[in-house]
């Protein structure tokens, strides 16, 4: 991973996509370096993620509650001030959240 030099991120000034869900919507404000992806992650009221994912992540609740469920069948409930972490390839896991939720998402490199 290249050195990333001092920089402020203006969110507001970070357009949002729009990723649909099984049901509900995600938008993304992404911010993207060599072998690093910050995202501010927002999960609409009755979002579950489309797909189980494999791919490693720090996931900070920003506002509001969501659960991660594990493939296994495990519910992990996180709200406001909570952090999760798990590297690449170690657990099957997706979002679901019943009244939305703001999201601080960072993955790279550095969680294989």
């Amino acid at each position: 991973m290249n050195p990333i030099d001092f920089q402020a991120i203006d969110w507001d000034n970070i357009p949002k996509t729009e990723h649909k869900g099984e049901t509900g919507t995600s938008f993304w404000q992404t911010k993207e370096f060599n072998g690093l992806r910050i995202r501010i992650v927002e999960y609409s009221s009755c979002y579950l993620a489309d797909h189980w994912c494999q791919k490693g992540h720090i996931v900070h609740c920003l506002e509001g509650d969501f659960i991660s469920e594990l493939e296994n069948g495990e519910e992990i409930s996180l709200h406001k001030g909570m952090t999760y972490i798990v590297s690449d390839n170690l657990s099957s896991h997706r979002s679901v959240s019943k009244d939305g939720v703001k999201l601080l998402i960072i993955d790279g490199e550095f969680l294989k």
